[in-house]
């Protein structure tokens, strides 16, 4: 995978498009001069745990003995999940919840940013070929930073865009990580045929 693809795969992961109405609705208790304020803490946040996953992820695999295959699976899964929920949208499936006063780390940095699907694909990539972390963390720091300018934009995109518009986006997301998903599956499938092949 190269750097760029790692990139697109973590921005689609993050969702940051599908994180709009979910950041606009926990600020709302907020007032407004603060709202700024707030989402770039959180950003930054979940930016810190993004990264120490990265770095820790993979020893705590080793720790717990899951294997490469297991985790591309499990991965593939994963964003599988996502990604139907991005395209078939529900409150029985949604992320949403119910804020009271000012979020702190949990909603909006974990797990609306920092959440499971962008921790698993990060400690996929690092636990696949560890050498490159640099190129790892240098496509979650892209993938981190044009979601931030989405969120931070959230009331304006918001606005020009169009509750419609932003929906239709993130469905067309969805389905590129649909693919995505599948082909980590194959890979996954693969891969365990090789590993169990080569045991026996």
């Amino acid at each position: 995978m190269t750097l760029l693809s790692a990139a697109v795969l973590l921005f689609l992961v993050m969702d940051p498009l599908g994180n709009i109405p979910f950041f606009l609705s926990a600020l709302k208790p907020i007032e407004p001069a603060r709202h700024m304020r707030v989402i770039a803490r959180e950003l930054l946040i979940a930016l810190a745990v993004l990264v120490f996953f990265l770095f820790v992820g993979q020893h705590i695999l080793e720790l717990l003995g899951i294997s490469e295959p297991a985790l591309t699976l499990s991965g593939g899964v994963i964003l599988f999940l996502i990604a139907l929920r991005m395209i078939f949208p529900s409150h029985e499936t949604s992320l949403r919840e119910e804020v009271s006063g000012e979020p702190f780390i949990v909603p909006l940095a974990i797990p609306y940013v920092a959440g499971p699907s962008a921790l698993a694909t990060e400690m996929l990539l690092v636990r696949q070929e560890p050498e490159r972390w640099p190129e790892w963390l240098l496509a979650l720091v892209l993938a981190w930073s044009v979601s931030s300018v989405i969120i931070l934009s959230s009331s304006w995109l918001q606005r020009m865009l169009g509750e419609k518009l932003v929906t239709a986006m993130e469905r067309l997301m969805g389905m590129i990580l649909v693919a995505v998903s599948i082909q980590m599956l194959l890979s996954g499938v693969k891969a365990a045929l090789i590993h169990f092949g080569g045991e026996a």
